[in-house]
């Protein structure tokens, strides 16, 4: 693949991840422009990260099958397509439904760029690839906020929030463009069939849990919640079985139980739920945080994750030299420093709190990311690097599918925290609580990364 080519499925990387982010700072004036309520708002949010969770794995297969570059560009345009109904809805629900299948488009673009990186590269080239996804998916994930706030408070030609969304129409037509020239064609040497029970199983499973942890809160808990998350066990058992039994039969099933077996894949995946559980209501804790608690505007908001933003970029492009001389510890040394970065934002929080400013946050929030920075890409790197490459579709769906509930987890379960903190404890009590959580799963991730497998 070509240096073209590798930006252009990088281009398709980051459009989800921004997109799932970029919606943190403009819910307050979505809520305003279309009296929409905390439900409606959640399902804004939720609603994505569910749809684009529960068909990822589905999207890889399909790649494998299909081919790759078809499915990317049928994926990015109708990402732009949907970003445009997005950007034009009239009311909360056309946006809600907008937004679900803004999420099922990212399903069908996402598996591809790290199964074309997998199909078409190998050995430096691969961990150089690999090394600036990662930093995609992570800059991807933090200039979401920053691009909403500019965006927001710009609001270019009377678009307001709306332009967070028409933003992608462009870029994804510049993305096409670029795509049917240098985006090389690949495919699975041992195509499958779709697997139905699996992907329905998959389905209930994912949706039976982050359904009701993301509109719980804001719909009061009511009998339907407690019911579908009391079907998520079951679901999950019945989906693991059938795809056992259908290994064992010669089938090829949607997650092949053999993948799992795969020690760099199955305890990377143990650690990049914990991480991605608690970057994500970082994240969100923190937009709320610095507009409500600390008064900020969308721009100030922003820049405030400007210094994040540049050291996980110094982060990730550094880790493969440090990776060639210090292997998986890489990984320990991230989450060591993300830890002291988060401890010190929650002191500078406590000690200066209404008004810390940009340049008494800035030590904490770059620390965090300079640990993010070091984890991250090398983690996602270590997860596909035994995978099959005429699997590298279903094994990227496998790991994003991971990342993607685990980021709707962390807003649901530390967003919710947070949110119901902030009525009785007063926003300072409440994001301190928030943060004092997160570091306990940074303890957790650290811990796991001593048993990652060794690489060079």
């Amino acid at each position: 693949m070509t240096g073209l080519g590798l930006f252009t499925v990088l281009v398709g990387a980051a459009l989800p991840l921004i997109d799932f982010f970029v919606v943190n700072v403009a819910l307050p004036a979505v809520e305003r422009d279309l009296d929409a309520g905390p439900a409606l708002l959640e399902l804004v949010v939720g609603g994505y990260g569910v749809a684009y969770a529960v068909l990822l794995v589905l999207g890889g297969r399909v790649g494998d099958t299909l081919g790759r570059r078809r499915l990317f560009l049928a994926g990015m345009a109708a990402f732009g397509v949907t970003s445009l109904a997005c950007g034009l809805a009239p009311d909360a629900w056309t946006l809600v439904a907008a937004r679900v299948a803004q999420g099922a488009a990212s399903a069908l673009m996402l598996p591809q760029v790290l199964a074309t990186i997998q199909a078409t590269t190998e050995g430096p080239r691969r961990a150089r690839a690999m090394s600036l996804y990662g930093a995609t998916a992570g800059l991807s994930m933090v200039a979401g906020q920053i691009l909403g706030g500019v965006l927001v408070a710009a609001d270019v030609a009377g678009t307001g929030w709306r332009a967070v969304f028409l933003v992608n129409v462009p870029v994804v037509v510049l993305g096409l463009l670029l795509g049917v020239r240098s985006v090389p064609d690949t495919r699975s040497g041992r195509p499958a069939g779709v697997d139905v029970p699996g992907t329905l199983l998959l389905a209930l499973s994912l949706v039976s849990l982050l359904l009701p942890l993301t509109e719980g809160r804001a719909a009061g808990w009511p009998l339907w919640t407690w019911f579908s998350l009391a079907v998520f066990p079951l679901a999950t058992a019945a989906f693991y079985l059938t795809e056992r039994r259908a290994d064992r039969h010669g089938q090829v099933p949607l997650v092949p139980p053999s993948l799992l077996r795969l020690e760099s894949l199955r305890r990377g995946l143990a650690l990049l739920l914990p991480f991605s559980v608690g970057f994500s209501g970082f994240m969100f804790v923190l937009a709320v945080t610095f507009q409500q608690g600390l008064h900020m505007g969308p721009v100030t908001a922003g820049l405030a994750l400007v210094p994040m933003a540049l050291a996980f970029f110094t982060a990730s492009l550094a880790g493969p030299r440090l990776v060639a001389r210090f292997g998986s510890r890489v990984v320990t040394a991230g989450g060591v420093l993300q830890a002291a970065g988060i401890g010190l934002l929650l002191v500078t929080l406590r000690q200066h709190w209404p008004d810390p400013g940009l340049t008494a946050l800035a030590p904490g929030v770059g620390l965090a990311g300079l640990g993010q920075g070091l984890q991250l890409p090398v983690l996602m790197r270590l997860m596909l690097s035994d995978v099959p490459a005429d699997r590298a579709g279903v094994g990227s769906g496998v790991m994003i599918t991971a990342q993607q509930s685990a980021l709707a987890l962390g807003v649901a379960t530390l967003g919710s925290l947070f949110l119901a903190l902030v009525p009785t404890a007063g926003m300072r009590a409440a994001v301190s609580t928030t943060l004092a959580v997160q570091l306990g799963l940074i303890v957790l991730t650290t811990l796991l990364s001593l048993r990652l497998p060794r690489m060079r």
